[in-house]
């Protein structure tokens, strides 16, 4: 094929989903010359699976995403239908949002502003070779024959490499919804060195709202006296539209059990390894035996749709089977699919290929981000673009990488994750992954993070002027936070909730610490006044956990010595007898910079950590 010059670049972003929108508006907005290639324009960060953004310890995601300068938070308000806080009952810690997103909206809404992105072009076509010198990127080659010569390039193929879909006994080479696959590009990625693996992932069949009996389901409203999932948006919808809840039953599941030869989870016809945290509704009926049912969640796909998506549902059966199976549902035994339910296979690749900035160790300027890394979920995706869009960027300009360590933020936690331990599965981001989770709150995202965004030059001034803003308020209610009140001033408030009345003053602090709500200590004592409600729950949860917050700090300076201990790049790992094989061979393949990360590699024991400690000292 005769090839041309499709234009020079600082950088070719691959892909167009949530991975690749955030990647290219990261590169594209610290002033780099940028294409994005995608398969088709209309998939541009399109929500494939579930219509929403956020969830536990995605919420925490989103609203890091933002505080680095980052669209996906403002993308997502905008394209509200209802918003909750999930967790309520429980520590603040595990507290997250999740938004459901009118799908459609989401996507039109991201592909103007990547439109209306200066330095950015947008380009469809399929991307079936990355140009090298052998070292070094030199350019991605299309299947038109076009050439997009760059110094940097983000692959974010999501699961569109060999992209395969299956129902049952029917199976079509696609990427999910219907879209094109790429089919050319996983060989090109075996010749420069990646180890690529297979997985697999699903969704559940959508529905027609019309044919659901609402009046036999729970309702589930949203909620607006929560803050939205940006720093930068002012207010949440008022009015919006509800989910419902319902359950399978004995009769869903009989029907499952009777079809699992048909199952092409069951029957060997799926090869790939699915994710463990969110299993096909036939999986979860022969794992969990015992349980009788299983919860269903019915969410609108959109605000100019019938479309209902059956969150919880998700399965590779047969479409007769699944016909028959959905109507099993309490309020669905009339219902009418529109969407056929079905599983998708993909090529990714060892994220343990990869340095914490992304980029793979054998090709400079070759980074990778979103699902082509192992991982699940929008959010996941979004927040390894934003990461590695901005590390090509770093890199262009010279400047070090921005690496996010896991006591910062939970990218930092998601990132070691896939570079240090790698994954065996669609990874999932929870909060019991975060061993500093409650310093990585939703609520003070932009105090940890946007500072690094600044300096990143990402975070503009108009976000920036918020930031101080908040920083400013934080600052006054701590001070009003430490002033003493009279005993004689306090008892009322002190009594309401059974203390003894004082026989000496307190502070706020005092009294949020004794379990006393801050609104209402605001409300009885002033001086809290011009500070927002959310910079108000932010200074009473870090008073209320100053405790673990304390120990938390000790911890994480232990544990900085440990990374300040870098570990040189030409270090001879196989040669070091003091090592066990196992942890020679582990420390050889990752090549950990420091002896923080060499201590999280699977099969590196403490005992092989001092070694390296006594052979570093030598």
């Amino acid at each position: 094929m005769i090839t041309f010059n499709e234009g020079q670049f600082d950088a070719v972003v691959v892909g167009a989903g949530h991975a690749g929108a955030e990647a290219a508006l990261a590169l594209a907005r610290t002033g780099l010359k940028t294409a994005m290639l995608t398969l088709n324009l209309d998939s541009i960060v399109f929500l494939a699976c579930n219509p929403s953004i956020g969830g536990t310890a995605k919420g925490q995601i989103v609203r890091e995403i933002d505080a680095l300068g980052g669209e996906m938070g403002i993308n997502a308000d905008k394209a509200l239908l209802q918003i909750r806080m999930l967790n309520r009952g429980k520590g603040a810690a595990v507290q997250s949002l999740r938004g459901q997103e009118d799908k459609h909206y989401y996507h039109a809404l991201m592909k103007q502003t990547l439109e209306n992105t200066d330095n950015l072009k947008i380009l469809q076509g399929e991307a079936v070779e990355i140009l090298t010198d052998g070292k070094r990127v030199t350019g991605v080659k299309t299947a038109f024959g076009g050439v997009l010569h760059c110094k940097a390039v983000v692959l974010a193929t999501g699961v569109y490499l060999n992209g395969s879909v299956i129902a049952g006994e029917w199976r079509l080479s696609s990427g999910p919804n219907g879209f094109q696959p790429a089919n050319s590009l996983t060989a090109n990625l075996i010749d420069l060195g990646f180890n690529v693996r297979r997985f697999k992932t699903g969704t559940p069949a959508r529905i027609d709202g019309r044919t659901i009996d609402y009046s036999v389901l729970e309702v589930q409203n949203g909620e607006t006296d929560i803050y939205p999932f940006s720093f930068m948006t002012d207010s949440l919808p008022e009015k919006q539209k509800p989910c419902y809840l319902t359950y399978t039953n004995e009769r869903t599941h009989e029907i499952i059990r009777n079809n699992l030869h048909r199952s092409p989870l069951f029957s060997g016809t799926i090869k790939g390894t699915g994710p463990r945290y969110c299993p096909s509704i036939e999986d979860k009926v022969v794992r969990f035996s015992d349980k009788d049912r299983h919860q269903l969640f019915l969410e609108p796909e959109g605000g100019m749709t019938n479309e209902v998506y059956v969150q919880g549902m998700s399965t590779s059966l047969p479409h007769d089977v699944q016909k028959e199976m959905y109507r099993t549902v309490k309020g669905l035994e009339k219902c009418e699919i529109m969407r056929y339910a079905y599983a998708i296979e993909y090529d990714c690749i060892d994220s343990t290929q990869l340095y914490p900035s992304l980029e793979y160790k054998n090709i400079e300027g070759l980074f990778t981000a979103g699902q082509i890394n192992g991982t699940s979920g929008y959010e996941e995706a979004a927040a390894q673009g934003l990461m590695a869009g901005l590390n090509a960027s770093m890199k262009l300009r010279n400047l070090p990488p921005l690496v996010l360590g896991r006591d910062e933020a939970y990218i930092g936690v998601l990132i070691d994750d896939l570079v240090t331990k790698g994954t065996n599965e669609p990874y999932r981001m929870m909060t019991s992954r975060a061993e500093y989770r409650i310093f990585l709150r939703q609520d003070n995202s932009d105090f940890r993070l946007i500072e690094k965004g600044r300096r990143a030059g990402l975070v503009k001034d108009d976000r920036y002027e918020r930031y101080l803003n908040r920083k400013a308020q934080a600052e006054k209610a701590a001070l009003r936070m430490k002033e003493n009140i009279k005993p004689s001033v306090a008892a009322p408030l002190l009594e309401k909730y059974g203390f003894e009345k004082p026989n000496y003053g307190l502070s706020p602090a005092d009294m949020v610490r004794r379990g006393i709500p801050i609104n209402e200590i605001a409300e009885t004592f002033g001086g809290f006044e011009n500070i927002s409600r959310d910079i108000l729950n932010t200074v009473e949860l870090d008073e209320k956990y100053s405790g673990y917050l304390q120990k938390g700090l000790e911890q994480i300076e232990k544990f900085k010595k440990l990374e300040e201990k870098l570990i040189p790049d030409d270090i001879d790992y196989l040669s070091m007898n003091g090592l066990r094989l196992e942890a020679r061979q582990k420390l050889d393949k990752i090549r950990p910079k420091n002896l923080g990360q060499a201590s999280r590699i699977s099969g590196v024991s403490p005992a092989d950590i001092t070694v390296l400690m006594v052979f570093l000292k030598k």
